[in-house]
């Protein structure tokens, strides 16, 4: 019986080729892009960590509300004071990251890498493919000398060589030897290509030296909360036993997914998915109509079958069937639009800035979703049509042949239509606020011109480069070299790579102006080479600029943004003004006296959170670092042109340092705000589909309601009527529909739209613009979709239609 209902449907199919290639169409793009949507939903938010019972890992962090700190790192002596007093876990370990460079002969390369206490993998039940892990002995003070490398690094550094094991290299220009190969894919915490143990580089760092991400095991039988109780308990023991370091801190504890995967990143998925659904539902709509439509040229066909004996449950099952054989027709163009469109998203993330935990792909799970998705919207598509054709007047319907046209089959393909429009607006706006959301943050200020800059990252480890000046040396060389090359205007060399990240930071006192013990105002304090602000082209707005000679040594003079200048000399001239970093500050203690004040700019990626922040640059050899950022200003052209030349000096200047993070600064502007622009794109392709498909479904309706209303239009026709007024009615027909569809629309999109508000930047999830502009476009598609049948309407020949009544 299956098998003679699949071949029947077929058939059936074959001689509605046009049907049938329109429902292919309608229901692949829809289902396409569920599969696609899905492919993220479950590789980001559904699959568990490739960890041993990953939900028994929890991830204990610090806060501190004076500071208004919510998710802080430990030091390394309370990571070892909560380890030794906690109960609630099995293991605690930590991490910290760490810049790490490999010298072996070879072209020295700098790795993402990480300290890790010595049972952090084992507490992950992950072990080396090849090798052996860390043991208690490697992470003691004074201990070290080993390394554990990933597989990629393994595979392209020394091309899946076993001998690699026991190979003695230069980290940071120590020596250490290679003790294990991570799993292919393994990167903990996020893309670490290198790891070495953490008690011997960070034991004697001080408790306010805040930089370990701990995680721990929860013994069996312990809650998330009874652990969080006890953590709490513990560090506010040790915020009382060292109050000057640890005053005010706190702790509570996270479960490793809200660790690793934040609320708006959940949130902006999931409305990924329910902006796809929305899609779908168009399209299985659309289906429907054409469903219904053919239904009523096969009433003849289906009521000489009941005539012949076959019952409703028969001729439903037959009419279902047929609707699952074109669902999985469909099933081919989905999974291409899903491999296709899983490609071109994860193109589209820079990959240093996505974890390597999250990724994607067509799997056997987004097959089996895509097979079941196929299989629902045959139900979904194909059930109403169905009792619809096999409910009838059987002697009626064998009377009138394929002329019947019924009421209640023309409200409910006018309710699907209204439907679509509904959807298809919902999910326009949706798109709009995003695309928006990018246009605004694509003209953010970011205080200068990054267009003509260039810049990249050098690393300046080991023994060469632990004298008092060597590191200020070396760079006063190389920005030098650099400085001279053709088509270089300008360059400087610091911490801070503008738009990427970098400086330093600490309290200050202000002199003259009082300031509570403990509650001294912050600031972003960047050690800068002479000609930063030439470089960067941002004009000084009161003062002067540092002399060569005060930029390449320690004069106590610094140059400070307006938003410093504002807030901390608010009423008075800063120009003179002098402070000095709070006791405890890791840069220096001498007082500084304000030459300059510039326009605030933009020092971290573009974050539409960020508000303006006190900033001081001072002399380079203040901040010597041994990870120190080059930017240079050419004359013309692209700045990129500059790298090998760029490249070349800083080889000439020495050999064995390894150079990294390249990019022009209009590069790290956009990379600042790609999330929005990938939103952007998503929402966009989503919403234009949906669009597309809401069309077809309006043309569809209107078009079928022309077929069927031909004898009607050609007595209009006979008593006088002018095309004018047989085109003002069928467009009347589907412009109300269509305007009925808005006003749903509008509701349901005031309704869900502040779901998305976090999600957005400088737009309301209410915009009047963006709610009229959408409402008249679509509106303005419905009008072209009901002109089409429309035309067709004016040309009916009366006579034609009249011999038919």
């Amino acid at each position: 019986m299956l098998f003679q209902d699949v071949r029947y449907a077929l058939r059936s199919l074959w001689y509605s080729k046009g049907f049938a290639i329109t429902a292919i169409l309608c229901l692949g793009f829809g289902i396409g892009l569920n599969s696609t949507i899905f492919s993220i939903v479950d590789g980001v938010l559904l699959k568990p960590f490739p960890y041993n019972d990953p939900d028994r890992i929890v991830v204990p962090a610090m806060h501190n509300r004076p500071l208004d700190i919510s998710e802080g790192s430990f030091s390394y002596l309370d990571y070892r004071d909560l380890k030794a007093a906690a109960t609630s876990y099995a293991t605690v370990a930590g991490v910290t990251y760490r810049s790490l460079t490999i010298s072996d002969g070879g072209e020295p390369e700098r790795f993402q890498g990480g300290l890790v206490s010595w049972d952090l993998f084992s507490m992950l039940g992950v072990a080396p493919i090849l090798g052996q892990p860390f043991g208690p002995a490697h992470d003691q003070p004074g201990g070290g000398g080993v390394a554990l490398i990933s597989h990629a690094l393994w595979k392209t550094r020394y091309q899946s060589a076993p001998s690699v094991i026991g190979r003695q290299i230069l980290v940071n220009a120590k020596p250490v030897v290679i003790l294990g190969v991570m799993p292919e894919g393994f990167e903990f915490p996020e893309n670490q290509k290198l790891w070495i143990p953490i008690a011997p580089v960070v034991s004697n760092d001080a408790r306010n030296n805040r930089s370990l991400l701990l995680f721990a095991r929860l013994k069996p039988g312990v809650s998330v909360a009874q652990a969080a109780t006890e953590t709490d308990a513990i560090m506010t023991r040790i915020a009382a036993e060292h109050p000057d370091t640890s005053e005010n801190w706190g702790a509570h504890v996270n479960l490793l997914r809200e660790e690793f995967i934040p609320a708006d990143v959940s949130l902006v998925i999931w409305l990924m998915m329910g902006a796809a659904t929305i899609v779908l539902f168009i399209a299985c709509s659309n289906v429907a109509n054409l469903q219904l439509a053919r239904a009523s040229t096969r009433r003849r066909e289906i009521s000489v079958r009941a005539a012949l004996g076959a019952g409703r449950r028969r001729i439903v099952t037959q009419l279902l069937t047929e609707s699952v054989v074109l669902s999985l027709l469909c099933l081919p163009l989905g999974l291409i639009i899903a491999q296709v469109g899983t490609k071109m998203i994860a193109s589209a993330m820079p990959p240093d800035d996505v974890p390597y935990y999250i990724h994607w792909e067509v799997d056997a799970r987004s097959v089996l979703f895509t097979i079941a998705v196929a299989v629902g919207t045959a139900v979904l598509f194909g059930l109403f049509p169905a009792l619809q054709s096999s409910r009838g007047d059987l002697h009626g319907d064998l009377k009138e042949g394929t002329r019947g046209n019924s009421a209640r089959r023309s409200l409910l393909r006018s309710g699907l239509v209204i439907t679509q429009v509904a959807l298809a607006l919902i999910s326009l706006v949706g798109a709009m606020l995003f695309v928006r959301s990018f246009t605004n943050l694509d003209s953010y200020e970011v205080g200068f011109d990054p267009k003509p800059l260039m810049s990249m990252r050098f690393y300046m480890p080991g023994e060469p480069y632990l004298a008092a000046d060597a590191k200020a040396q070396r760079v006063q060389d190389i920005v030098q070299r650099v400085e001279q090359l053709p088509g270089a205007v300008a360059a400087f060399a610091s911490n801070l790579v503008p738009l990427q990240s970098g400086g330093g930071g600490g309290n200050i006192v202000v002199d003259g102006v009082p300031s509570e013990k403990g509650h001294e105002p912050g600031i972003s304090f960047t050690g800068v080479t002479p000609h930063f602000l030439k470089a960067l082209g941002v004009p000084l707005t009161r003062g002067r600029d540092f002399t060569d000679a005060e930029g390449w040594s320690r004069t106590p003079l610094a140059i400070i943004n307006e938003t410093m200048a504002t807030q901390l000399w608010a009423g008075r001239d800063a120009l003179g003004g002098r402070f000095r970093m709070t006791a405890g500050s890791d840069e220096t203690n001498d007082w500084f006296t304000v030459i300059g004040v510039v326009k605030d700019i933009k020092q971290d990626g573009i974050d539409p959170d960020d508000k303006p922040f006190p900033a001081a640059y001072v002399p380079y050899p203040y901040q010597q670092t041994i990870n120190t950022g080059l930017t240079i200003r050419v004359a013309s052209g692209d700045p990129a042109a500059i790298t090998a030349a760029v490249r070349r000096e800083i080889r000439a200047s020495d050999s064995n340092l390894p150079i990294f993070q390249v990019a022009t600064l209009e590069e790290l502007r956009r990379l600042g705000f790609w999330q929005f622009a990938l939103f952007g794109w998503i929402f966009g392709t989503i919403g234009v589909v949906g669009l597309l498909l809401a069309s077809v479904g309006v043309y569809g309706v209107l078009s079928y309601a022309v077929t069927q209303r031909t004898q009607e239009i050609g007595v209009r026709v006979a008593l006088g009527a002018t095309r004018g007024i047989v085109l003002k009615l069928i467009v009347a027909q589907g412009m109300l529909l269509a305007g009925i569809g808005v006003a749903i629309g509008l509701a349901g999109s005031a309704a869900a739209m502040p779901l998305a508000q976090s999600l957005l930047y400088n737009v309301s999830p209410f915009d009047p613009i963006t709610f009229a502009a959408v409402s008249v476009f679509l509106l303005a598609v419905a009008l072209v979709a009901s002109v089409l049948p429309g035309l067709r309407a004016t040309k009916v020949d009366p006579l034609v239609a009249l011999r038919r009544v």
